[in-house]
């Protein structure tokens, strides 16, 4: 970053803090052990000059904010990084659009979301589908369908922009009735990639599905809802990021993904359907 912006976001956020305050330019200077005309100088903008490592971290302390948030490396104030339990993420006593993670959706509107599902995405998936890996998780089998419903609308949004990637031996596994979908029966398999070709097609452009292959590239599931913030999916946790760097690591490693899929986006509904029309009884290689 520039040291002219960098100096710009950390005055900004320093009026946030004097104005939330309460505090007169004299109690504020004494609160973070600065003298009143040095606070002044910070304020004005006349220097790009940021003030010493010891009264960024007497800000920071102060008023319980991290010195990423202060210096403009993130957009969250408090911790860059952070464990959450799935079921505090994913699940909410009344309805899907008040958790986490529907927030953190409609934070990101206008901008560009990337997600690496760890299965059949979310939105994709029906209702077959849907109580089927309820039971297997031992989830609310009516939270996972407001889940699915809230995604399709949220898709349907003209601001939308949402890049899905995955590999493409998930949906040939799922197709052929393997792995976990072992005892999910053939006809709602067939069903099942019937809807999702459906889907892709009705919801392209704004969803837009990637398939890589997987014996050349590896990648875990996460989503990155635009510059805010990235939410790595580890089973019953979520590892949730919000510091600049680690969003834009993510970020290249998922264009790398892109990069290197063999079916792409328009492709998609396609291939799916050519799934569908194939015969493959339950776990047949």
């Amino acid at each position: 970053m520039d040291k002219r912006d960098l100096s710009t976001i950390f005055r900004e956020r320093l009026k946030l803090l004097l104005t939330r305050s309460d505090l007169n330019q004299s109690a504020f200077a004494t609160a973070v052990g600065i003298d009143r005309s040095a606070l002044s100088q910070l304020l004005s903008g006349a220097s790009t000059r940021l003030p010493r490592a010891e009264t960024l971290l007497n800000i920071a302390a102060e008023f319980k904010v991290s010195l990423d948030w202060l210096l403009g490396l993130s957009h969250d104030e408090g911790v860059t990084g952070e464990i959450r339990e799935s079921l505090e993420i994913e699940e909410a006593p009344d309805g899907f659009d008040r958790t986490l993670l529907a927030k953190w959706h409609a934070e990101a509107a206008g901008t560009k979301i990337r997600y690496v599902p760890a299965g059949i995405p979310d939105l994709l998936r029906t209702e077959a589908l849907v109580d089927y890996e309820a039971g297997i998780a031992n989830k609310s089998r009516e939270a996972q369908a407001g889940e699915t419903q809230y995604r399709i609308d949220y898709n349907r949004r003209p601001e939308t922009d949402m890049e899905v990637c995955m590999p493409r031996h998930t949906l040939e596994i799922f197709a052929r009735g393997l792995g976990v979908w072992d005892r999910f029966p053939e006809d709602e398999r067939r069903k099942q990639l019937l809807h999702m070709a459906t889907l892709l097609d009705d919801l392209y452009p704004t969803f837009r599905l990637f398939l890589y292959d997987g014996r050349m590239r590896y990648s875990i599931p996460y989503t990155i809802f635009g510059p805010y913030r990235a939410a790595i999916y580890v089973g019953d946790m979520y590892l949730v990021l919000s510091a600049t760097q680690p969003i834009r690591t993510l970020t290249s490693h998922f264009d790398n993904l892109i990069r290197a899929a063999d079916v792409n986006a328009h492709e998609a509904a396609s291939f799916t359907q050519k799934l569908a029309g194939m015969s493959f009884p339950s776990g047949s290689v």
